[in-house]
């Protein structure tokens, strides 16, 4: 059980990370479907940073989740300049912003592999020595307590083979969801993708607020992407996110771009996602041999269930979405 909650956790946090990232473009009125490509350019910035650092050792293995830190920030950053050229190109040229992400979903990758290629000759990018479970994962040894030790059923799972990356993107869910619903801030975000017109009218730079949302927006793509490559990948950047930023959006859609509601839905399809990578390990009955991969199914339906499921969902809650209504509509000044 503490398995596969721990799983399940892996595979949700930047799910849930990215949806929110989703929720704040759309909010401001900024379509960001180059979730997918940002993640990408974030994976590889922060992986590409982990390996410089170590490669001139300027972290020890001890200072590993100061690195793992600086990591993140790093790639929020870069994941938040490179969402600019969204927001360029959809607030100032007024482009459609459709045509605007899918050409970063595409350019993003190939920038990556181009560069991967470049400095390793391999088609990935991992760390420099070393794993991601001994640099970053949190260690009993953290509390001075023997490898070995037993924190029992509720510390097993909040502590030991826990990656501080989890509770540092849970901490800044519930920051930015306070902010974007209980302050000056988030109310004049929000008020930008319902009716850009009278929050103008009210003396709110429309052009402005929607950089930020766009900005925003990148930085925690970015972020979610490196966590996707420390959590999954072993801290390695492939030029791909396995569809998670795609994921995202389906998360966020079925959360009805609510933070709450986008919450439970990354946990749930978090979950359909850890039974698609983990179901060989995963033990039904809780006695060591009932495996979900012994029941005879075969494993290419564990790996359909999160699309499948993604599918399904859509179909059955997209009428009922309240879309905000200014969403991918070029906002013009002059215009009443």
């Amino acid at each position: 059980m503490v398995f596969l909650i721990q799983q399940t956790m892996i595979y949700a946090i930047p799910l849930m990370i990215v949806a929110l990232a989703g929720i704040f473009a759309e909010r401001s009125g900024i379509i960001n479907l180059a979730l997918e490509g940002i993640m990408i350019f974030g994976a590889f910035c922060g992986v590409l940073f982990v390996r410089i650092m170590q490669e001139n050792n300027v972290f020890t293995q001890q200072q590993g989740q100061l690195l793992m830190v600086a990591a993140m920030a790093v790639a929020a950053a870069l994941g938040a300049l490179f969402s600019l050229l969204l927001a360029f190109s959809a607030i100032n040229l007024k482009a459609d912003q459709t045509i605007g992400g899918t050409a970063l979903n595409m350019l993003a990758p190939a920038f990556v592999l181009f560069f991967i290629n470049l400095l390793t000759h391999q088609t990935a990018m991992g760390m420099y020595v070393g794993d991601a479970a001994s640099w970053f994962m949190i260690k009993p040894s953290t509390f001075g307590l023997p490898r070995d030790h037993d924190f029992g059923f509720l510390g097993n799972l909040l502590i030991n083979k826990v990656y501080l990356s989890t509770y540092i993107c849970l901490i800044l869910f519930l920051v930015l969801s306070v902010i974007l619903y209980k302050t000056k801030f988030g109310l004049r975000l929000r008020s930008c993708g319902e009716n850009p017109q009278a929050a103008d009218s009210l003396g709110i730079n429309v052009y402005k607020m929607r950089y930020a949302g766009t900005t925003i927006s990148g930085a925690l793509s970015g972020l979610g992407g490196f966590v996707y490559a420390l959590t999954t990948a072993n801290c390695a950047s492939t030029g791909e996110v396995a569809g998670f930023g795609f994921l995202a959006l389906a998360v966020m859609i079925f959360g009805n771009w609510t933070p709450l509601s986008t919450a439970l839905a990354a946990v749930l399809f978090g979950l359909f996602k850890c039974i698609a990578a983990t179901y060989a390990s995963i033990d039904i009955n809780g006695d060591g041999v009932a495996m979900l991969a012994q029941i005879g199914v075969s494993p290419y339906v564990y790996r359909l269930l999160p699309y499948l499921i993604t599918l399904v969902v859509l179909a059955f809650t997209s009428k009922n979405s309240r879309v905000p209504k200014a969403e991918g509509i070029p906002y013009d000044k002059g215009s009443r």
